[in-house]
């Protein structure tokens, strides 16, 4: 394991639902390995209750936190940053220290109308493909994820979850 954790930063548009729980997920799982954060470029006034359930349902209390501005993260050095919405990567401002950029697209589960348990459902989907995004992630190793400061900011492409091989 690398001296310093990696540093990750997921971004999506509200930071209320997909970026707040891949930040609860990789934090749980990352074992030391990764510093972990979250923000929106348009953040939402609070983090959605469907979140905060499915992460709880997952054995992660993610209750008192809060939806952050990408503003509140710009001073921080980030080694990663994913955005796991569009209009987030649209959006997404070039950050300091040459961080290496990815993108998930994930549909946003807080769109999703219907009833109460039709919401939850959506919620749970975006967990388990955050889930297993994130499985993907932990499998490189940690000297694969730093990014070489000489280089301009770059990008990487991340398998799907859902690919064959």
């Amino acid at each position: 394991m690398p001296a310093t954790p990696t540093s990750v930063l997921f971004l999506c548009t509200g930071n209320s639902a997909r970026s707040q729980i891949a930040e609860a997920l990789l934090a749980t799982r990352g074992s030391g390995r990764f510093r972990v954060g979250s923000a929106g470029v348009h953040p939402a006034p609070e983090v959605n209750s469907f979140a905060i359930q499915v992460l709880r349902e997952r054995g992660i209390d993610w209750r008192g936190k809060r939806s952050k501005a990408i503003d509140e993260v710009l001073g921080e050095t980030w080694d990663l940053v994913i955005t796991v919405c569009d209009r987030a990567k649209e959006s997404c401002p070039i950050l300091p220290g040459h961080p290496t950029y990815a993108h998930w697209s994930l549909d946003d589960p807080a769109a999703v109308e219907g009833d109460e348990e039709a919401r939850r459902a959506a919620f749970r989907l975006t967990a388990l493909d955050l889930s297993r995004r994130i499985d993907l992630l932990l499998a490189i190793p940690a000297n694969r994820l730093a990014p070489d400061a000489s280089q301009n900011p770059r990008s990487v492409d991340f398998p799907s979850p859902h690919s064959t091989y």
